[in-house]
């Protein structure tokens, strides 16, 4: 059938960057000396002389192979130097060549969008990039051409026996050339520039693929190599994928490719245009056989995604052979160790990049000893991802257990029969930004120091897991103002959208602005969450004997200091009042001497009014009679409860279960409030 040309609109400007010998190129500049010497990277074990995993040039040339060993490597050629990676929790510890691969996006990600792929290789997009050049600079305007683009390796180019320089320049300069080339042009001398500041600010070279799509781009990249560049004209794009072995071709490596060359005897990427687009359609089905319908005329949709940090995070571990995992007890051994690598990227992450992951992974591969026949399939398992190593472990090892159940009956494995384990891994995906108006519930309490609430929300983050109808307090900002005496405080305000009226705070002379009189009009997703963190169990048969309050403030006027809100403003101290009449006459009957008694009692009003008044309801966020919110206790959020101080958590717990955690002494939530306290 005749050959359909890819799409004309496809004149995208992909760059596919690959990091040459990455992890070799590390330990050279950690230790230069191995520079222009044969050089390996090895596994950290020590069986005949470990794996390699990554080699150098200089050691290729001798017939040095990754696949090799390396008591092997040393006797095909004796001068080669092998250099262990970092060993960590018993396993190979890779962070030194992630934050190293980091410097290197940093470097790329400033000429376009940028997709991390691995940790040694990123996608470009260059395509605003070039357009701008090619409006303002375009390559037939250059006067020179610069040498590493010079050295630029152009598919389908004709030299004719001249000087390649020669050719390749005369290629970019050539002013009736196609538009889409025109554009490549331009992406080449994009890409030219970052690969030589990249090796002017972090000393490692790389090797780049330029094309129309990310396909095309990747297969160009490794075709000449190191620190070289190679250019795919569409022109040339057939004659690329005619002679390509389907292997080499991305996802085209495993069973798929062992298909289509057992089943339709297809050996290159171009013996597929035989083949209908029906036809694949038939054999793969709709989505499959179009791929590879497209794939053989050089189509790509894939877009490059813009991003820079994994999409991912996994730790696992291989046993072979003799260290293949016989029992239960290694296996959670090694689950441990996973799991504690595993919470501190997940850490590292949240600190650093604000990011959350939802998902829990676990890969296993097993075979039934004695049994020659034993096929290796161990199912995957996935849960939701709690934060916390013990958590982590306690959810790896269920996945496991669930995983090991299943293998047992599909394989029909007998209890007593013998199993080994020699592949376990777990990961974290589906990772998250967290949402920008989320904070802790510290940052509103007005004598918490605020640098100090930020890094207890990170910690606390850890401890339980984040469901996406957690606190979103996008609205809530702090406005700091001063006291007579010059104190800064800060007071949690209710952002308000509509032209609402103003009304004025009255404070008591000489008193700190920590209680105030506020609206309430507006509780939102606020007040839902302060409720789910102070109430207590509708059920709860025992009364806490403390006197009740109303935490609204006596209207005086000081003349002094004044503080304007908006109307239908509230304030945080709003969810802890009741809004009961019977509290307010017995708070103004108890407490006649302003703020400074407000705060006794505050436990009761909290704790002992939510319990009485709102036995008989059993719809939380619902309002009562008497203007007081009920709740299920267990709606109650955790993890808005872990943001509390100890102290607080101890007493809120009290109130909740007071048989089991009594309330300590000195260790009243009213420490927190009053004015007197320096925290």
């Amino acid at each position: 059938m005749p050959v359909a040309r890819p799409e004309s609109s496809n004149s995208r400007v992909i760059a596919h960057i690959d990091m040459d010998c990455f992890y070799v190129q590390v330990e050279q500049r950690k230790q230069p000396i191995l520079r222009g010497h044969p050089t390996a990277v090895v596994q950290y074990n020590s069986w005949k002389g470990g794996g390699l995993i990554a080699v150098s040039y200089e050691a290729r040339k001798y017939g040095v192979k990754r696949s090799m060993r390396g008591d092997e490597a040393k006797k095909v050629c004796p001068d080669i130097q092998l250099v262990q990676v970092p060993v960590a929790r018993g396993k190979a510890d890779l962070t030194v060549y992630r934050n190293a691969g980091s410097e290197v996006v940093s470097v790329l990600s400033k000429k376009g969008r940028c997709e991390r792929a691995s940790i040694d290789e990123v996608y470009l997009d260059l395509t605003e990039a070039a357009e701008t050049m090619l409006a303002d600079n375009p390559p037939e305007r250059l006067e020179v051409i610069g040498e590493e683009a010079t050295k630029s390796h152009i598919l389908g180019l004709h030299l004719d026996g001249a000087d390649a320089r020669d050719c390749v320049r005369e290629w970019f300069l050539k002013k009736d050339a196609d538009h889409r080339d025109k554009l490549l042009a331009c992406g080449a001398l994009i890409v030219a520039e970052l690969r030589l500041e990249v090796l002017k600010e972090t000393e490692f070279t790389c090797s780049a693929g330029i094309a129309h799509n990310k396909m095309l781009a990747k297969l160009a990249s490794g075709m000449n190599k190191p620190s070289q560049q190679t250019i795919v004209p569409q022109s040339s794009v057939e004659k690329l994928l005619e002679s390509l072995p389907v292997k080499k071709m991305k996802q085209l490596g495993g069973k798929l490719g062992t298909s289509l060359q057992v089943d339709l005897g297809v050996n290159t990427v171009g013996d597929l245009l035989k083949f209908s687009n029906q036809k694949l359609q038939e054999l793969y089905g709709i989505n499959t056989g179009t791929w590879l319908w497209n794939i053989a005329r050089g189509v790509c949709g894939l877009e490059v995604e813009g991003r820079l940090l994994p999409k991912s995070h996994g730790s696992g571990k291989t046993f072979p052979g003799p260290q293949a995992l016989e029992t239960i007890s290694s296996v959670k051994k090694w689950l441990h160790e996973l799991c504690e690598e595993l919470s501190d990227r997940l850490l590292s992450d949240l600190n650093q990049n604000k990011r959350i992951a939802r998902t829990l992974t676990l890969h296993a591969s097993a075979y039934k000893m004695n049994d020659s026949e034993s096929i290796k399939k161990f199912p995957s398992k996935s849960c939701p991802l709690r934060y916390g190593v013990t958590k982590l472990q306690e959810d790896a090892m269920s996945l496991f257990n669930a995983g090991l159940g299943e293998y047992l009956g599909v394989y029909h494995v007998g209890k007593h029969q013998e199993w080994a384990i020699t592949g376990l891994s777990i990961s974290a995906s589906k990772i998250v930004v967290i949402p920008s108006g989320t904070h802790s519930i510290m940052k509103y309490f007005c004598n918490q120091n605020q640098t100090s609430t930020q890094s207890n929300m990170l910690s606390d983050a850890c401890t339980e897991d984040r469901e996406s109808s957690d606190l979103h307090l996008a609205d809530l900002k702090i406005d700091a103002y001063k006291n007579e005496a010059g104190t800064e405080c800060c007071a949690p305000i209710l952002n308000t959208s509509g032209p609402d009226a103003e009304e004025t705070l009255k404070l008591d002379d000489n008193q700190a602005p920590h209680i105030y009189e506020v609206n309430h009009q507006r509780a939102g997703l606020a007040e839902e969450a302060l409720l789910q963190c102070f109430g207590c169990e509708n059920d709860m048969e025992s009364k806490i004997n403390q006197p009740k309050l109303n935490l609204a403030v006596p209207n005086r006027k000081s003349g002094k200091e004044k503080r304007k809100i908006e109307k239908g403003s509230s304030s945080i101290l709003q969810f802890f009042s009741s809004q009961s009449q019977s509290l307010s006459s017995c708070s103004s009957s108890e407490h006649p001497h302003g703020i400074g008694s407000t705060f006794q009692g505050i436990g009761a009003s909290v704790s002992g009014k939510l319990v009485q008044e709102n036995h008989s309801s059993s719809l939380s966020g619902s309002s009562n009679g008497d203007g007081g919110w009920s709740y299920k206790s267990e709606e109650i959020d955790p993890t808005v409860l872990n943001e509390l101080p100890l102290e607080i958590q101890e007493e809120v717990r009290a109130w909740l279960h007071p048989q089991k955690q009594p309330r300590r002494r000195g260790s009243d939530i009213l420490h927190y409030f009053s004015p007197s306290t320096n925290k």
